[in-house]
């Protein structure tokens, strides 16, 4: 397997000599073939700007650091798939910091890319070729016109045309699962937040946060619209927004306005569920699905990460439970890093929070984040590393009734509303 580095214009080469390596943590690693899968259709190649990469020596069998004017390389994977390694590179500036993406190592093998990954889901549905970007500027236009009024859709089409995210484009096209953002405000501070960073975080927010309140009326308007078909999916918490649950007064009205009117399709909600007792109330008017993200079930590494206002993992785990006792399906958005997640003591703590909570899925989500920067704020390792790989399959060794997954979708038992309370 050759290295694969860039130029300064961008341009990708593979090394005709040195062997392509990955990172975990903050450590170089070889590479296994088991490791590796063809790149999926949907990633991207980006340079990882001021960085070398790092190589294989075969003559020698020592790591290199590649010489010249050139970059190391990384994929960015779609929903689906799971890194299980870094790319391989060395800083040559400390003090700059990746754009919040997910890296992952890139080799060349075969005539062809490969990636250090295991699918983890079903990637057609969340695949950027699926999605037809002239027909979401036609929806877009369809129910701008609709809903002249309706700011949430104003804010949606910037989301669906600008950075053409395929949840807010989902909602134009009425498919899969859509979002409804209802919240400009939120409960924790967390490092990697990817709709607002502090002015001298070094690292900028790759998407806009909303800034208004809606109304029961504009959040109603959007779940009706959406929730047409048996298998839809409306869903509150979106990348744009902070956390939903702080404006559980509109939720609960909407979702009990909504349920006055038809029973189709399934609500979700993508939250921190630190508010317990709002999570509750939320829960009570009609949940279906419930995915709560989270980075560690150890204190100490949430605390760093999340840095939770007014909360703590506590909280989280007593809202979990409530809701899987009372019938609605929850999962959790964890937010996974090699050589962090796949620690020992990491391992143990999650099985732990996924039998106390009772939680039917794990969703595997690549974390967006500059490791050094993650790395240096975090807990530093105790026990063994395992590896990504050896990790997933511990979690279907011991949590055999758990769903390891990448994104939200409807359980066999939830088909037509079978599952619903």
């Amino acid at each position: 397997m050759n290295l694969v580095y860039a130029d300064e214009n961008g341009n990708v080469f593979d090394h005709p000599d040195m062997i392509a390596l990955g990172r975990s943590g903050d450590m170089i690693i070889e590479l296994m073939d088991e490791e590796l899968i063809p790149l999926p259709s949907g990633a991207t190649l980006v340079g990882l700007p001021h960085t070398r990469p790092v190589g294989l020596n075969p003559d020698t069998g020592e790591m290199q650091v590649l010489p010249g004017n050139v970059q190391a390389v990384g994929a960015l994977l779609p929903q689906g798939f799971t890194r299980l390694a870094l790319p391989s590179y060395v800083k040559t500036d400390k003090n700059e910091k990746f754009p919040l993406f997910g890296y992952t190592s890139v080799v060349w093998k075969d005539g062809r890319f490969y990636v250090a990954a295991e699918q983890s889901d079903n990637p057609d549905k969340w695949d950027p070729l699926n999605c037809d970007r002239n027909e979401v500027r036609l929806q877009v236009e369809r129910l701008l016109n609709k809903y002249p009024e309706n700011r949430l859709y104003k804010h949606l089409s910037n989301c669906a045309l600008g950075y053409e995210c395929l949840t807010s484009s989902n909602t134009f096209l009425q498919r899969w699962e859509g979002g409804v953002p209802v919240s400009y405000s939120c409960n924790a501070g967390c490092f990697g937040c990817i709709s607002e960073q502090p002015d001298d975080s070094g690292f900028p927010a790759p998407q806009t946060r909303m800034n208004f309140k809606p109304t029961v009326d504009e959040v109603t308007e959007i779940m009706l619209e959406h929730l047409q078909t048996p298998d839809a999916i409306i869903s509150f918490g979106q990348g744009c927004e902070g956390e939903p649950s702080t404006q559980v007064k509109i939720i609960v009205e909407a979702m009990r306005r909504v349920r006055s009117q038809t029973d189709m399709g399934f609500i979700n909600i993508n939250t921190n569920a630190g508010l317990t007792d709002f999570i509750r109330a939320i829960v009570d008017a009609g949940l279906d699905l419930m995915r709560v993200s989270t980075i560690s079930a150890i204190d100490e590494h949430y605390n760093a990460y999340y840095k939770p206002r007014a909360y703590n993992l506590s909280n989280v785990e007593r809202s979990l439970k409530y809701a899987t006792d009372k019938g609605v399906y929850t999962s959790i958005n964890y937010l996974i890093f090699p050589g962090v997640t796949d620690r020992e003591e990491e391992i143990e703590a999650m099985i732990g929070f996924a039998k106390r909570t009772g939680l039917r899925m794990i969703q595997m989500r690549n974390l967006n984040i500059d490791p050094e920067s993650y790395l240096s704020l975090i807990p530093k390792a105790q026990g063994e590393i395992y590896g990504m790989k050896q990790m997933l399959d511990i979690y279907r060794q011991e949590l055999p009734d758990v769903v390891i997954g990448s994104f939200t979708h409807l359980p066999p038992s939830f088909a037509a509303g079978a599952g619903r309370k």
